[in-house]
């Protein structure tokens, strides 16, 4: 039996990246190969933080990037322009990466696991036949309110802006 290799997706954000990298080593402690896709600008800033580490090439591991569309100038605590630079970007770079992880012999990607911004990947993974899921990286308290916004809108706990609405 081939030994799983599950393709990580997060948003290019220390905030992101982070949780999905520690779920990715429990994945790792679990048999589990990782091919974690940064930007390459989050990639860059990976590396040179890891630089003093080791580094083994048989590792279980593997960190790989992709651009994010923006120029090296550009300001990437834009959230809004990165998103659509992603957007407009990454989907075709990650096929194309993808497609070369099969073609090159490597171990085939078996499932992704994106950061639920970059449900996008999903989608690229279905094109593929490959199976994936989202990941949340904010807290389960987090989750519960914005699944709720709704909700709280119809129950007339908050209004449409998001403010209290007072009771008399």
């Amino acid at each position: 039996m081939n030994i799983p290799n599950v393709l990580i997706v997060p948003y290019p954000v220390q905030g992101h990246v982070n949780p999905l990298m520690n779920f990715s080593q429990k994945l790792v402690e679990h048999g589990c190969k990782i091919t974690f896709v940064n930007t390459d600008f989050t990639h860059k800033r990976v590396m040179n933080s890891m630089a003093k580490q080791e580094s083994h090439d048989e590792s279980p591991m593997k960190l790989v990037s992709i651009p994010d569309g923006l120029g090296p100038d550009d300001d990437r605590s834009d959230v809004g322009e990165l998103s659509v630079s992603i957007l407009s970007t990454m989907p075709a770079m990650l096929e194309r990466l993808i497609e070369d992880i099969h073609l090159n012999g490597g171990n085939k990607i078996t499932c992704i696991v994106a950061d639920v911004i970059m449900g996008w990947a999903l989608e690229v993974g279905s094109k593929l036949g490959i199976k994936g899921v989202l990941f949340w990286t904010a807290s389960a308290t987090m989750f519960a309110l914005q699944y709720n916004i709704f909700t709280l809108i119809e129950d007339g706990i908050i209004d449409s802006d998001g403010k209290c609405i007072t009771f008399h």
